[in-house]
């Protein structure tokens, strides 16, 4: 959640000039913003609030949804996961032959 006396607050608008260019050399278009706030990237939504009539961001939600976004968070990815299940079941199996 958006904290509105520590964070940096940006309209949508200005937001799309703080991000980097992405494909053929353009910013994302306000739009795309908009899709993160409402449809977000795989469950991953960013962070808005509405001052009147005018719906903002912050840097640090921008900051937070790309971390999220990226899985920057340290936990283990799904096939890594199954992976180590996958090994520990044939250890176990290796183990019960005698193997």
């Amino acid at each position: 959640m958006i904290d509105l006396s520590t964070e940096q607050i940006v309209t949508l608008a200005a937001a799309t000039e703080l991000l980097p260019s992405l494909r053929a050399g353009s910013r994302p278009h306000i739009c795309t913003l908009y899709r993160w706030a409402q449809r977000g990237i795989r469950g991953v939504r960013l962070e808005t609030a509405r001052l009147g009539g005018t719906i903002v961001t912050s840097i640090e939600a921008i900051q937070r949804f790309t971390e999220n976004c990226t899985g920057d968070t340290g936990t283990k990815s799904v096939p890594a996961a199954r992976t180590e299940k996958r090994v520990g079941r044939a250890e176990a199996e290796c183990e019960a032959l005698d193997v």
